[in-house]
């Protein structure tokens, strides 16, 4: 049975009296390989490797930083399919869907290549009688991300990659439910030119967690993954006195005008409800068509789609989605659909009794369709991060806005239209971080920042593009003077001003 142990300075590290987790295979069932739990010990080492390297890799200019970058983005690239297959066999999505999210994650590592503009500070002269000011970006030093199962190449590269860019040693913390490829993408950093010890990944529960916020010398936590922990990693990281983002859970709205191009927002809609199986925080799990005519007419498009929807294995090149992550994931996602039941909506299209074809014990589930959902009901007020979608009907645009903007969650939402005035009122009115006009999924691109706002997001910094670079670094602002000797000072003991 293989075990994927930590990764420290360059290698391979395994400490007395770890724990072992199993990690399963989600298309069978399956326990496929054992993965180390850390201790605090070993916590405790990893960022004591990571203080000696980062001092050295700080004050590498960034040039050679960036080249580190560009070369590790050739290697993710020339393994790509390898890496795809490993995280495919863990997760359980799709190939597609796998390359997916290792693309978005390298799209984060172009940006990275810049950081020599990224990270340049900025320069006043004479901002007074001879003196000049300017500030600096200089890293933090040892900083940790803590990353979630469903996205385990994409999220990691989205924190380390700017971070590691700008100057700091990174601990990455990714899930104990599919930890290979976090290891993979370490080593081929390693190949690529960082030095060792720079980029150490360290698998655990929340005894890593807890060491990594409680540690005094790591000045920096990213995380994402459901709210209830993100609000505890950033209430706890916070206590120590550390920079904490936390990405949490989200309930995304899809909201439908009745001139929606429907044949468009179905389409739109299979992909971003069932994709990955419903696992992901950008998913669009309810959708609000305005007034009843556009509700009815959307059901008698979705039915057939949803029909057409292949559920199997996720080297199934013809399936759209795979099985969820783990057993006891499915049993949540099923509970909540339970529960939707009791409330009142009415189930449409039931998942559960879906034919996956070549059936085995893996964890599947089939697109769910509810209809007649309304806000009090606690399957629409929580996160079911699975594939089941809920219509939730608005008797107008004004209702629509306010079941995304009243909603506890506010990652992402999307509204389709072809009315350019209804889309700029309701962009500038949801109070929801993220928004897509006829675009389902609005994840920004690389150069620009991703995070959500209320229980979405803890914390006041977004990821990546420049908002990341302001995450992982300090400004220093230095103001000088080079007096040529015939200066005097009369006011020593008045504050200094620019007059």
């Amino acid at each position: 049975m293989r075990t994927i142990t930590h990764f420290i300075e360059g290698k391979d590290y395994t400490a007395e009296g770890e724990r072992h987790a199993d990690v399963f295979a989600p298309n069978t069932g399956k326990v496929q390989a054992h993965v180390t739990l850390a201790t605090v010990e070993t916590v405790n080492h990893a960022v004591e490797v990571a203080q000696k390297a980062q001092r050295e890799w700080a004050a590498t200019n960034p040039q050679r930083r960036a080249r580190v970058m560009f070369e590790f983005k050739r290697l993710v690239e020339q393994d790509k399919d390898r890496l795809a297959q490993l995280l495919s066999s863990e997760h359980g999505k799709v190939l597609s869907d796998a390359q997916g999210d290792i693309q978005r994650g390298l799209e984060v590592i172009e940006f990275a290549c810049g950081i020599p503009h990224a990270q340049k500070g900025e320069y006043t002269d004479s901002a007074g009688p001879g003196i000049d000011v300017y500030s600096m970006r200089q890293p933090l030093g040892v900083v940790a991300g803590i990353t979630p199962f469903n996205f385990p190449a994409m999220i990691p590269m989205w924190m380390f990659g700017v971070a590691i860019a700008c100057g700091n040693a990174f601990i990455l913390k990714p899930s104990e439910r599919d930890p290979s490829v976090p290891v993979e993408l370490a080593k081929l950093m390693l190949q690529a030119g960082l030095p060792k010890g720079v980029l150490n990944v360290v698998h655990g529960d929340k005894v890593a967690v807890d060491a990594l916020l409680d540690h005094q010398d790591v000045k920096a936590a990213s995380f994402v993954g459901s709210s209830d922990i993100a609000n505890y990693v950033y209430e706890r990281g916070a206590r120590a006195g550390k920079r904490i983002q936390a990405m949490g859970g989200a309930k995304n709205h899809g909201i439908v005008m009745p001139d929606a191009d429907l044949d468009q927002v179905v389409a739109d809609l299979v992909g971003a409800a069932y994709g990955s199986a419903g696992e992901r925080c950008m998913a669009l799990p309810v959708v609000v068509p305005v007034g009843e005519g556009t509700a009815e007419k959307l059901i008698d498009k979705l039915i057939p789609a949803i029909k057409a929807i292949k559920v199997s294995h996720s080297e199934d090149e013809s399936a759209h989605y795979g099985p969820v992550v783990t057993a006891a994931h499915k049993s949540r996602v099923e509970e909540y659909i339970e529960l939707a039941i009791s409330e009142g909506a009415n189930l449409i299209y039931d998942g559960r009794t879906s034919q996956i074809p070549q059936q085995t014990n893996g964890y599947f589930i089939g697109p769910t369709l509810f209809d007649n959902v309304t806000a009090d009901m606690r399957s629409y007020q929580e996160e079911i991060f699975g594939p089941v979608l809920q219509i939730v009907r608005a008797t107008d645009f004004n209702h629509a806005v306010s079941l995304a903007s009243d909603h506890q969650y506010g990652n992402g939402v999307a509204i389709y239209t072809r009315n350019g005035h209804a889309a700029r009122e309701f962009a500038h009115r949801v109070n929801v971080g993220m928004v897509g006009i006829n675009v389902p999924i609005p994840v920004p691109v690389a150069y620009h920042t991703f995070g959500g706002w209320k229980r979405s997001a803890f914390g006041d910094t977004n990821q990546h593009g420049m908002e990341g670079v302001k995450f992982w670094t300090k400004v220093k602002t230095v103001t000088q003077r080079w007096p040529d000797g015939s200066d005097t000072n009369d006011n020593a003991f008045v504050i200094p001003t620019m007059e």
